[in-house]
């Protein structure tokens, strides 16, 4: 399996030990670092980054890896796609992308739609639940894709035939949460809340996070 990953702070957290689990070899790329992506992949983990998914101007790497995913896309590969690789995965299905109403730093209640609750990735996770999240930007569902879930600001996951995009960081440990607040210290009013509500959270977070990889994985 690939990791694509954005920066030094944005890896696979906890999906790296469901694939350990599960017996699989994840290999990263780090595609601002250039070069060819590790080839043979069965599948493909696109993670976050600081960045935006329309940056082209500013990353001209971005255009590469759309074009690697619209060829994902296009052969059925398998992707699991998270925050900016869940708008990335939009893009490279036709759909726009563009910042949210509001951003989402922190915990949020988010709700899976009928239709994530029949999948069989998302199924993995509760009717309802509080995700860890890090966004200021959206996507709209493209075109065949079905919506999976939901918050109160904007759509969260959705799945096209083999891929599927979330918006939510379902990899995240404490350890990412805390380097993301070193990095970014303005994006939160008070770091010391965020820090308390995550230590009453992340374990079951955690948890719900290898169980969707895990549920990813068994897909293959």
């Amino acid at each position: 399996m690939l990791a694509a990953t954005h920066g030094a702070g944005v890896g696979p957290g906890v999906f790296a030990e469901a694939v350990a689990q599960a017996g699989g070899r994840l290999r990263e790329w780090s595609v601002p670092a250039g070069g060819t992506p590790p080839g043979g992949a069965d599948a493909i983990l696109v993670l976050g980054g600081a960045m935006h998914p329309d940056e082209e101007r500013r990353h001209p790497w971005l255009a590469g890896e759309l074009r690697l995913l619209e060829q994902a896309l296009e052969r059925g590969t398998p992707v699991l796609g998270v925050c900016l690789g869940a708008q990335l995965l939009a893009r490279a299905a036709g759909a726009s992308v563009h910042p949210s109403t509001e951003p989402e730093v922190g915990w949020h209640g988010v709700e899976l739609t009928d239709a994530g609750a029949a999948d069989p990735v998302l199924s993995a996770l509760p009717g309802r639940f509080q995700a860890f999240q890090w966004h200021h930007y959206t996507y709209e569902i493209p075109t065949a894709a079905e919506e999976l879930a939901r918050s109160r600001v904007c759509t969260q996951a959705f799945r096209i035939g083999s891929a599927i995009g979330i918006q939510f960081h379902a990899e995240v440990t404490s350890e990412t949460i805390e380097s993301w607040l070193g990095d970014d210290p303005d994006e939160v009013a008070d770091p010391d809340a965020l820090r308390a509500e995550t230590a009453t959270r992340i374990g079951a977070w955690n948890e719900l996070g290898r169980g969707v990889c895990a549920a990813f994985l068994a897909g293959l």
